[in-house]
């Protein structure tokens, strides 16, 4: 084999040409472009070697004949022979040498060979600086520390391998599906152990089953030995196969040709690709033709010219190799222009904004109007989700009356039920208590920038562990490294999303402890601490081939800027009650009844139900109090206490709930107040009892500081019935989550974020809380994982009908108002699944132009109309993408609406529909008053949008917007009035600029 064949089997691999056969994602759209490619390898690149060469050497001939010809005029004339002058003889070896062009183009070849196969992997360009041998040299700025590691400047596109059941479709119309029988896990996170690597087989047990008319083929993913071959168990799964599958599904065995294998069929394609996608995992270079141009000049200073050996070597030599370098910049200049073409296309795929798919919401009744009863009772899907969330069984309106807490979900209904349902809720975002996500985080986190921009006040992750076992499977050879870089991008979009108080806190164990805290620290402003949580009994082994026992985890906590975390209240040891404190407050018929108590006016709302506040003071200047709810705050001089929280609400004997609160402020003497609100009976009337004891003042650098350790083994082995599900995959139990809460203060206003939402744990001790104190914080959640419908929406849906389950069952029917969003997002495989390329190579380019089109703009000119498709917004509420659902394609409605309110970070606080036109009125989040007005343009006239408009909004309304968000050519200037200074802008143009990350003009 030459050095050109080396070159184009490097280039060949590293194009994924020799991946034809795999029909998904980028394959798909290199495979599209397998004749452009092929074509700049077997006819340009040599073309251009032989050019650079013969420009450069015509030049160098030329020179050195011209300096012989003086040199041997000058040796000449003072007497030496020409060819015993060392200097002489060099240069004729030079010009024997520059007329000798293969041997110099072989080298070029060799070099171009070794250059880029150093960088490439697997797939990948690893970002290792290659000093010389062996030898690396990693980007240093002078930092006191620095955390640096191989995949530091990519994304880690793939965080597991997925294993999902992956079906298809034969041409007569039958259902063939792959399934896993058995997953084999590895210990301490290795795919590859010792002499052994997991790979796909048959499952030659029971290969094939038929179920209710499907056939099931069955794989196991096991241990094998490194030198079988993946292609070797596929080949024995085929023969296999067709020896076993019935005679009825003999069309999977259909013809399905390549150029490559002209024998492959139908099933030989869908398992290949089954194969191909869970075990790919990859990374996108950030600035792949950065990093390669600046290795390249490193690699001609050290490894063609030699520059260490400058002192070694005759100043001939380097000025021998500058055709070689000349060259080798020209061509390999080429190849990393078209490489890095198609990595910024996959970023650009990457990082662009996905589309919401679908938005549903989970409402309970007490906010559903009555009027609406006779349509869900004639749900019976509906129905019978609340038999099966709740095991309530609803016959008639007169039961929902007395289940305002049963949690409609608007999947079960039509469009037209959601429009009039959400019309009637006013303030939509302000009353929403949660969202729930079905999305990769990272998409998720892109997505919600715009509207959440430092909005986050608290962040709780529980990050797969990088165990093995956890979900998390990296790329074979970068276990840390691909782990790293997954959680420093996530961290990344986290930190913007946070307040300037905000906190991030995550849990995990001893495998990537060090790590984390490290990444955490270089992202934050401030790494507050690492908590070790007790989470197993040390005595209690699980397994006894493991070299120590695990009993800690830990809970690292990472702030933004000025976080103070929580304190403890301290109690003094004299808690006899203060007189003036001690209070009975009567409560009539749940009216409020004002009783001066102490120098104080009191008013009481409803048992069970206590808030004091400072409201106006009376004439004879005694301060006036109401009592609702457990958030106590007084809003006079700084030298009085100023609020009190709810910390603790347990059953006590004979007085029925006993709250104690704990003070979070001063009065005077510096201490603040406990106090004790005990409904309790007297003289057969019901009552409330005060007691008042002092604390020690707990202010932010008051209080005892909270340890950074905690016990909660009872805790973790006793939490599986919390929420009414269940979850393998572990679960954090509430009262734990409780303590970070309170640590990171999770007070009644915040919002808290967790990106792996897993069984909505953090979603059910957030609606806990409010439960609590009658607080309103707001979560969002987000979780990828293919049981995100059966444990983590319901886990919220449960937690909204009752705190207590057992056993799946609640145990009481203590339910919350709420109004909770749940949304599906695009994937990154989704948009490369609807992508195709227009075929425009063939314009009447030619030379520059044409090589110009190829290396840099072919990907993004021929994508632009898929992956932005204009002709979306004249039917906006019908435009569909094919997205992935139990691995098949279908087309499915987008939610174009959701989707530009997170790019404009709307705010929304009205949905109203009429016929084809929708508006939405709403504030973005920097405070900007705004309208967005979606029709379909097909069926609705500017009459039609102009009549609608003023019966929503009257020409006083209209004075308050400062934007008019509309889709298609519109005649909104009619409906100015005197005053009106709105500007009206196009969705279409915001919607990509937003949905590429392009700043809006």
């Amino acid at each position: 084999m030459n050095n050109y064949d080396q070159l184009k089997d490097v280039l060949n691999d590293i194009f994924e040409l020799n991946k034809a056969d795999l029909d998904f994602g980028i394959y798909r759209i290199i495979n599209q472009k397998r004749k452009q490619v092929n074509e700049f390898i077997e006819r340009q690149l040599p073309d251009d070697i032989k050019l650079a060469l013969s420009e450069t050497q015509s030049a160098d001939k030329t020179e050195i004949e011209n300096e012989l010809k003086a040199l041997k005029k000058t040796l000449v004339d003072v007497g030496v022979v020409a060819e015993d002058n060392p200097k002489y003889k060099s240069l004729k070896e030079r010009l024997a040498g520059l007329e000798n062009s293969e041997v110099l183009e072989q080298e070029v070849f060799s070099h171009l060979a070794n250059f880029f196969k150093r960088y490439y992997k697997d797939g990948d360009f690893i970002s290792m600086r290659r000093y010389k041998k062996d030898v690396y040299a990693i980007p240093y700025e002078g930092e006191e520390v620095k955390l640096h590691w191989a995949n530091h400047d990519q994304y880690y596109i793939k965080s597991s391998e997925n294993f999902k059941n992956y079906s298809f479709k034969t041409s007569d119309g039958k259902t063939v599906t792959f399934q896993l029988k058995e997953v084999s896990t590895e210990q301490n996170n290795n795919k590859t152990q010792g002499d052994a690597e997991r790979k796909f087989a048959i499952y030659k047990e029971q290969p094939v089953e038929l179920v209710e008319g499907n056939l099931y083929l069955n794989f196991i993913y096991e241990p094998f030995s490194k030198t079988t071959k993946q292609e070797t168990l596929l080949s024995e799964a085929i023969e296999l196969m067709v020896e076993q599958v019935p005679a009825e599904y003999a069309s999977v065995f259909t013809l399905n040709p390549t150029e490559k294998n002209s024998k492959r069929t139908l099933l030989e394609r869908h398992l290949n690709d089954y194969v191909s996608k869970n075990s790919f995992d990859y990374f996108i270079h950030k600035d792949l033709g950065g990093f390669l141009s600046r290795e390249l000049d490193f690699y001609i200073k050290n490894e063609v010219l030699y520059l260490d050996d400058i002192n070694t070597k005759q100043g001939d030599f380097f000025l021998a190799q500058l055709s070689k370098v000349k060259a080798i910049k020209v061509v390999a200049g080429k190849i990393i222009t078209f490489l890095a073409q198609i990595e910024n296309f996959q970023k650009k795929i990457w990082l662009k904004k996905k589309f919401v798919i679908r938005t549903d919401y989970c409402i309970t009744l007490d906010k559903i109007s009555n009027t609406y009863y006779p349509e869900i009772l004639q749900n019976k899907e509906q129905l019978a989700e609340w038999k099966d969330l709740f095991d309530v069984d609803i016959q008639n309106a007169e039961q929902l009356v007395f289940e305002q807490f049963l949690v409609l979900d608007t999947k079960f209904f039509d469009e037209g039920f959601k429009d009039r349902l959400l019309a009637e809720l006013d303030e939509l975002d302000e009353h929403t208590n949660g969202i729930v996500i079905n999305s990769e985080n990272f998409q998720a986190l892109n997505l919600l920038q715009e509207k959440f921009h430092e909005k986050v006040d608290v962040t709780y992750i529980d990050p797969p562990y990088n165990t093995g076992s956890d979900g998390f499977v990296y790329k074979d050879g970068f276990s840390h490294s691909s782990w790293l870089t997954f959680m420093h991008d996530r961290l990344s979009l986290n930190k913007s999303l946070l307040t300037s108080e905000g906190s991030v806190s995550v849990s995990i164990n001893s495998n990537e402890n060090i790590n984390l805290q490290k990444v955490q620290s270089e992202i934050f402003e401030n790494f507050e601490n690492s908590f070790s949580i007790k989470v197993r009994h040390e005595k209690r082994i699980i397994r006894q081939d493991i070299r120590y026992q695990d009993c800690i985890e830990y809970l690292n906590i990472a702030s933004k800027s000025g976080f103070s975390p929580n304190r403890i209240p301290s109690v003094e040891d004299d808690e006899s009650p203060l007189s003036d404190y001690i209070y009975n407050i009567e409560i009539i018929n749940s009216n409020p009844i004002i009783d001066q108590i102490g120098g104080f006016s009191v008013e009481v709302y409803c048992e069970n139900d206590y808030r004091i506040i400072q409201t106006e003071p009376h004439e004879n200047s005694l301060k006036r109090y109401t009592i609702r709810g457990s958030l106590i705050t007084q809003k006079g001089s700084a030298s009085e206490f100023y609020e009190l929280n709810l910390r603790e609400r347990r059953k006590t004997d004979g007085h029925g709930t006993l709250y104690k609160v704990i003070g979070m402020g001063t009065k005077g003497d510096g201490l603040g107040y406990r106090y004790i609100m005990q409904p309790t009976t007297k003289g057969g009337d019901n009552g409330i009892y005060f007691q008042g004891l002092p604390i020690k003042g707990t202010s932010e650098n008051k209080g005892l500081p909270y340890p950074n350790f905690y016990d909660f083994v009872n805790e973790f082995n006793d939490c599986s019935d919390e929420g009414g599900i269940v979850f393998k995959n572990g679960k954090k139990p509430l009262k734990f989550l409780l303590q970070v809460f309170e640590i990171q203060k999770l007070d009644r206003q915040k919002l808290l974020l967790d990106y792996f939402g897993g069984s909505a744990s953090s979603g059910h001790a957030t609606i806990k809380l409010n439960r609590t104190d009658g607080g309103d914080r707001k979560f969002i959640l987000v979780e990828m994982g293919n049981y995100f419908n059966t444990v983590t929406k319901p886990r919220v849906q449960k937690a909204i009908y009752s705190d207590n389950w057992k056993n799946g069952k609640p145990q009481d029917k203590a339910g919350i108002s709420q109004i909770v969003k749940y949304q599906l997002l695009e994937s990154y495989e989704d948009t490369l699944n609807n992508l195709y390329l227009e075929n425009k190579t063939e314009l009447d380019f030619t030379g520059k132009a044409k090589e110009e089109y190829i290396l840099q703009y072919m990907l993004e000119l021929e994508s632009r109309e898929h992956l932005f498709n204009l002709q979306m917004f004249r039917k906006p509420f019908d435009y569909q993408l094919k997205v992935t659902e139990n691995n098949e394609l279908k087309p499915t409605k987008v939610d174009l609406v959701e989707t530009f309110n997170y790019l404009i970070g709307l705010y929304v606080s009205k949905v109203q529909r009429v016929k084809d036109i929708k508006v939405v009125e709403g504030t973005t989040r920097s405070g900007i008053k705004t309208l967005v007005i979606w029709r379909d343009l097909d069926t609705t006239t500017h009459d039609e949008v102009e009549k609608l408009l003023r019966r929503f909004y009257d020409s006083q309304r209209t004075k308050e917007f400062q934007q008019i968000y509309i889709n298609g050519d519109h005649h909104l200037e009619n409906l100015r009035t005197e005053g009106d200074s709105f500007k009206i802008k196009s969705i279409e143009e915001t919607f990509f600029k937003k949905m590429f990350n392009e700043t809006e003009l």
